[in-house]
């Protein structure tokens, strides 16, 4: 199915580049792609340039296939996959097979500069949004916070560039609802920006709950975004931005996988719940001079939520667990580079954090009048300092070498107690306090060869590094911390423009060996002790990830665009010994599908001759599989795709947009886990569909 599929998207493209080829000579000059500009903090430079493989997200793609959270920006990007965890309380990302389900992400996230620490902020609803750039492979020597896998850089509208007031609202099934507004001015002498918007949206949830008989899965949030942009002098420029989120869900429409491999109604008594509250604030000072520019980011992140959980998931009393669960972090980074127009580019960073987390953990076993509480607290503070030059105009002007360096320092304590209840009896079980450090040094290097002024090739080898880390639960001594893992990163690709550039084709090859891979297991049930579930890490010996990313972008004419891409990821347990009789080497690493495909096409028309006015139909389809669920392999998903639609009539400062979204109702397991002996899977979202209507009231771009 997989490689039909691949067939049928290099067979439309061959063909629409035949097409395109006959029409060369009329219509080319007027209708060649147009570069998209990365605008973030750390660079400003066109996508195509860059010596990585990269995806570049505008907002009128996100418009087009109604993205409207951070999960869905996997459907643009090849390798690239986050599973619907049940709730917001963790959203792992994986790319190239690099992720990690709990603890510290290995794929770092930006807003706007700010560093989001924890996958616990990762989930939340896109608003006024200009660009996301998707960065594959690790970004240690351009990046202050370290990470493995990725980056992602979201990055919002600035009052400067766009001058509006907006008012939105959406309606769909399943009791979906959301209102939006945004307004963005300047002062009269240009000299300060700013900005205010906010939402808020409802849904009812997919899934019925058949002991309570209400929805398992409904939602609320609630979020608003301040922001001014000062420029008081020349060449000076300060941006002050503030978000606050708000979340309240149940989550966890998990039931139960029958021998056949059917997923069960969700079937629970106890409540099962999720809320959040998150404030992310940033400052970001800019200056610049003839030669050089220097940026300073500061930013300070909190977040406080709490879960409820059902956890065996059952309609009978057996566990109950209540976490809550406070962050914050504090963070500084100072960026120096030289100006982009000189043949040699350098950059110098350093980057300092302190993030503190204080947890409450209870897990309540009902059936035996039994109870165990958990505290800890886990102070963290860590520095780098990292380095990257580019030298440009070699041999012929045609070849540029990267070479880049980054120190790490981190370091890490636990305070640790434990307690039990019995039938209202509490006595402590284990108290312990106890500190790890961690320091690496990690390089790069990477050589850029441009056959003509749009075709260019590179290669490229890079260090990846995560610290390890403390488990919060666990039975043995032993299993109380992690290891850190390395790797290393090979990269090979080529970004290619044909028939003056309507064809844009970015290919690339991948190789990852890491070592000490940190895998998260259930803990297993220890003889002689009341077993409290609960999840670790470990590490794996030795794993590997191959593979290859493809993106096609054409836009054979004016009103035409089709956009595809398409990733393969064979990564697997080179060594992985899980105790002295389970040997998971050879197994293939779980949450890493083998496929990711993405296929879309956009086709805008005019129309109302006396008034400015168009409409925009999209379609597009997005597939992955065949995945795996766990280290031995037992559960899987196949292969598995969905389709989607989405229509926009503007017209003057009107739109209306109609989007659907899995318009087959296709069947699938969002997650899929073991608990207790038995297996457990979240059903797919189902078919759904909305209205969206948007009004311009002042302004324009």
């Amino acid at each position: 199915m997989p490689t039909r599929i691949l067939l049928s998207i290099l067979m439309l493209s061959a063909s629409i580049q035949m097409h395109c080829t006959e029409q060369d000579s009329i219509q080319t000059d007027e209708i060649t792609l147009q570069e998209i500009i990365v605008q973030s903090y750390k660079r400003k430079k066109t996508f195509r340039s860059d010596q990585t493989s990269s995806t570049v997200i505008s907002n009128t793609d996100l418009a087009s296939r109604h993205a409207t959270s951070t999960k869905d920006l996997a459907q643009f990007t090849p390798n690239m996959f986050t599973p619907d965890y049940g709730s917001r309380l963790t959203s792992p990302v994986y790319i190239r097979g690099i992720g990690s389900k709990i603890n510290s992400p290995s794929v770092g996230l930006y807003v706007d500069g700010i560093p989001y620490f924890e996958k616990s902020a990762f989930d939340f609803d896109l608003n006024e949004v200009e660009s996301v750039e998707i960065l594959r492979g690790p970004q240690s020597t351009l990046y202050g916070r370290n990470t493995m896998g990725g980056i992602i850089n979201i990055n919002t509208r600035s009052p400067f560039t766009y001058k509006n007031t907006t008012v939105s609202s959406s309606f769909g099934n399943y009791g979906y609802i959301k209102g939006q507004f945004a307004h963005y001015g300047t002062t009269q002498n240009n000299k300060i920006g700013y900005s205010v918007s906010g939402n808020a949206s409802h849904s009812n949830g997919y899934f019925t709950n058949q002991t309570t008989k209400q929805k398992a899965d409904n939602i609320n949030t609630q979020s608003i975004r301040l922001s001014s942009e000062i420029s008081p002098v020349k060449n000076l420029s300060l941006k002050l931005t503030s978000i606050t989120d708000h979340l309240q869900q149940g989550g966890y429409p998990y039931g139960i996988v029958d021998q056949s491999g059917k997923t069960l109604p969700v079937n629970y008594n106890d409540p099962s719940s999720y809320q959040r509250t998150m404030s992310s604030n940033g400052l970001s000072t800019t200056y610049h001079q003839k030669e050089i520019s220097i940026i300073s980011q500061t930013s300070l992140q909190y977040l406080s939520d709490k879960q409820n959980i059902d956890q065996d998931f059952s309609p009978n009393q057996i566990y109950y667990v209540i976490q809550r669960q406070h962050q914050s972090a504090l963070s500084q980074e100072i960026t120096v580079k030289t100006n982009d127009k000189k043949p040699y580019k350098l950059l110098f960073g350093a980057f300092i954090f302190h993030q503190l987390t204080n947890n409450e953990l209870t897990t309540n076993l009902q059936a035996a009048k039994y109870s165990t509480m958990k505290n800890y607290t886990i102070p963290t503070t860590g520095a780098s300092i990292y380095h990257q030059t580019i030298l440009d105009n070699l041999i012929k002007n045609r070849l540029s070498l990267t070479l880049g360096a980054r120190l790490d320092y981190e370091s890490s304590s636990i305070n640790y107690s434990a307690f039990s209840d019995v039938s209202g009896q509490v006595s402590p079980t284990e108290t312990f306090s106890s500190r790890l450090s961690f320091s690496q040094f990690t390089p790069k290097i990477a050589l850029r060869y441009a056959l003509t002024n749009n075709k260019t090739t590179y290669v490229s080898v890079t260090k990846g590094y995560k610290t390890g880390g403390f488990n919060t639960s666990f039975v043995r001594n032993e299993d109380r911390s992690c290891e850190p893992e390395h790797s290393w990163n090979y990269e090979a690709g080529a970004k290619l423009g044909y028939l003056n550039n309507l064809l844009h084709v970015d290919f690339c090859l991948f190789y990852i060996d890491w070592e000490n891979q940190q895998i998260y297991q259930t803990i297993p049930p220890v003889e002689g002790q009341q077993y409290t579930g609960g999840q670790m890490l470990k590490n794996a010996g030795r794993s590997e990830s191959k593979g290859v990313e493809l993106e096609i972008r054409i836009r054979p004419s004016k009103s035409l665009n089709i956009n595809t891409a398409w990733g393969y990821t064979r990564a697997f347990f080179r060594r992985y010994l899980r105790n002295d009789s389970t040997d998971y080497s050879g197994r293939t690493i779980p949450f890493v599908p083998h496929h990711t495909v993405s296929a879309g096409l956009d086709y805008t028309v005019p129309f109302f001759r006396k008034s400015a006015g168009q409409i925009t139909f999209n379609i597009n389809y997005q597939a992955i599989g065949p995945l795996y669920w766990t280290d031995d392999n037992s559960i899987s998903q196949p292969f598995y795709g969905l389709l989607n639609g989405n229509l926009s009539i503007v017209r003057n400062n009107i739109t209306v947009s109609l989007y659907a979204k899995n318009l087959t109702n296709t069947q699938y397991s969002a997650y899929c886990f073991e608990s207790l002996g038995q297996r457990y899977a979240q059903r797919g979202k189902p078919f759904t569909a909305g209205i969206t209507v948007e009004i311009k009231m002042s302004g324009s771009r």
